[in-house]
């Protein structure tokens, strides 16, 4: 029986520039966010409606002036129940889609789509 112990990667001294641009340049990605308007699913099948605020390093979401929107029954064209909510955090873990209000021009920028095309 080996006692062998997991590999671990650790960036070498001689990365850390790459390291820091790649920092910056997710950084700059979110900062194109910021306080636009965000469409938030969830696992359970409801839907939040809010101001992007911030992300963290594990990517849960803050919205500001959230609304939840939520089906009243099981069945498929049931209305949406919505309740004022504020400022909520949406775990990573149960976040499945996530839709930014913005122009097309704005999206394929986002997307980093637009280098591609050109």
């Amino acid at each position: 029986m080996s006692t062998k112990e997991p590999e671990v990667y650790l960036p070498e001294v001689g990365n850390s520039n790459q390291l820091e641009a790649n920092n910056s340049s997710y950084v700059s990605h979110v900062k194109k966010l910021l306080h636009r308007r965000m469409l938030v699913g969830i696992s359970d099948g409801r839907f939040f409606l809010g101001t992007f605020y911030c992300i963290d390093k594990q990517g849960n979401i803050i919205l500001q002036d959230a609304v939840e929107y939520r089906s009243t029954r099981r069945s498929a064209p049931s209305p949406m129940e919505q309740r004022l909510l504020g400022l909520i955090l949406i775990p990573s873990s149960c976040r499945k889609t996530c839709h930014v209000d913005c122009s097309i021009d704005e999206q394929l920028s986002l997307m980093s789509l637009g280098e591609q095309i050109s």
